[in-house]
């Protein structure tokens, strides 16, 4: 499976700050804070879900709903295509019935609709996580514990005010991290 080997781009790890906070509320200030100073591209951790993190970080919404859509809509008309088009080359006219009669043909092109729709999500899903590859960010096992994790990718130049600001935010932790 050679296809599904990152590639060198994924490989490389970034370069930034990695800051670790205990409370929910200091680390979504640092997100804010963050934010407001024109970072984009964080990396969050977290132990288990948080809907004020989620909403602090203003993530765009995943191309992966309009390929699905795009799939099932596919699916949805190949569907009645395929079995009106065989009913038309291969009529059976029964007790003088329409030779493509819809209701029937439902089935078919549901069962065509979800089939595309599933086949397109993995391939969207495959497409934009497994063959896009981003570059390796820092992990600590806290993360997954008790603690709460931000990742800045920046410059080696702009370290010390992300740093600074992280530590006025409440951040228990603070360092660097090289490529």
């Amino acid at each position: 499976m050679a296809f599904l080997k990152p590639s060198s781009r994924a490989a490389a790890r970034a370069s930034g700050v990695v800051a670790s906070f205990l409370h929910v509320d200091a680390a979504v200030d640092a997100i804010r804070a963050l934010r407001a100073k024109g970072y984009r591209d964080l990396v969050v951790y977290t132990p288990a879900p948080n809907h004020e993190i989620e909403e602090a970080l203003e993530h765009k919404v995943s191309p992966v709903r309009l390929l699905t859509l795009i799939g099932g809509l596919t699916g949805c008309t190949a569907g009645f295509a395929m079995t009106i088009w065989m009913s038309y080359d291969w009529p059976l006219v029964v007790g003088g019935k329409a030779i493509a009669s819809i209701p029937p043909y439902v089935v078919i092109g549901f069962e065509l609709t979800i089939l595309m729709g599933a086949l397109s999500t993995v391939a969207a899903v495959a497409l934009f996580s497994v063959l896009m590859g981003k570059r390796g960010t820092p992990y600590d096992p806290r993360f997954s514990d008790d603690a709460i994790g931000i990742f800045v990718p920046t410059a080696s130049d702009q370290l010390g005010p992300i740093e600074q600001l992280l530590r006025s935010a409440g951040a228990v932790e603070v360092r660097h991290e090289t490529a």
